[in-house]
């Protein structure tokens, strides 16, 4: 008859122990992640117990995974709808294929679970290198990568939130600025926007350059926030055109959004662009397929999707790797846009 389990297992120290089995594989493979007492603790009782590394888990504990991981927490609604992140996703997996690198995308109910996700991906190795978006301020996935620099974290935000991480950012303030300018100089005085969440960081950064252009070319400005779905892009235009004094250019932080402001105009009878211009943050194919094509701020996917793996892989590489900006915003005009009527 044989003796039973002859190992000594991680799960059998951190039993021992009083913690967690990430605790124990922290402290065992001298990862930051608990304190000196705990490492301590483990350590000892690991060799009072016996326990010896496996040798092909400790050779893949050190190999690549070559993997990259995402974590989204995002309503399946607009996920469904917003093509920006499945055209982003689609140009970085074709750069990463050709190094033989996956794209891992798990999508998360809350920020908890979010969270738990990051943890257990750090824990165990399971990617050599995270992509983090819709950065809020105080993030905490931020601070945990900070706590947690063996696994590099690529943040798309503005280098102001991201804790010091390396970031990539759209240049939002240029953005602002170019569209403001030209519904200035298109003789717009009154004008709105329909905007993101207001935790995320891009969302502050639009809305302050927003109300200091506006502000600059002496031009009133409302602006309400939305979750980028299509109902609240619709929802928050129905309450824009029924304030007493309604804005003659409405601009919406994505292109479903902006879709659905052009079908309240449309039923309710509000011609665009002679009565109400309107423009899309994020250009796409469906700003091209209205009536009227929409005016929109386009950025080049293909060439960010290369900018972004080139980051990655120098990261992983263990190299110090500065924050940069996406390739400019351009923007693009077309018949959602016009002079406001004469009154």
């Amino acid at each position: 008859m044989g003796s039973g389990k002859s190992k000594v297992t991680i799960t059998d120290v951190a039993r021992a122990a009083g913690v967690s089995s990430s605790a124990v594989s922290y402290a065992l493979n001298g990862k930051p992640g608990v304190s000196e007492q705990t490492r301590k603790k483990v350590l000892e009782i690991a060799d009072s117990m016996g326990w010896k590394p496996n040798s092909a888990a400790k050779a893949l504990s050190v190999a690549h995974t070559h993997t990259i991981g995402v974590v989204l927490n995002a309503s399946s609604t607009l996920l469904g709808v917003e093509p920006y992140f499945m055209e982003l996703f689609s140009s970085v997996g074709v750069e990463l294929e050709k190094e033989d690198y996956s794209l891992l995308l798990r999508f998360a109910h809350d920020d908890d679970e979010a969270l738990r996700v990051h943890r257990n991906w750090i824990a165990a190795g399971s990617v050599d290198a995270v992509m983090i978006f819709n950065v809020e301020i105080g993030d905490r996935r931020v601070e945990l990568y900070r706590q947690h620099p063996e696994v590099p974290a690529l943040v798309f935000s503005d280098a102001s939130v991201s804790g010091g991480l390396t970031t990539i950012s759209s240049n939002d303030a240029d953005g602002t600025r170019q569209i403001v300018k030209y519904l200035h100089d298109l003789g717009h005085t009154h004008i709105a926007r329909v905007a993101g969440p207001e935790r995320f960081g891009h969302t502050y950064l639009r809305d302050r350059v927003f109300s200091e252009e506006t502000a600059k070319y002496g031009m009133r400005y409302d602006c309400l926030h939305a979750d980028y779905t299509p109902q609240e892009g619709r929802d928050c235009t129905k309450r824009l055109l029924t304030l007493p004094q309604t804005p003659t250019a409405i601009v919406y932080d994505n292109d479903v959004m902006t879709i659905e402001g052009l079908h309240v105009a449309s039923a309710k009878r509000i011609n665009v662009p002679e009565d109400l211009s309107l423009i899309s943050w994020d250009d796409s194919y469906l700003c091209t397929v209205t009536e009227p094509r929409l005016t929109a701020l386009a950025r080049n996917i293909p060439a960010l999707g290369g900018q972004v793996v080139s980051m990655l892989y120098a990261l992983i590489d263990g190299e110090s790797v500065a924050n940069q900006f996406e390739p400019g915003y351009r923007l693009i005009t077309r018949e959602s846009t016009a002079a406001p009527r004469a009154e």
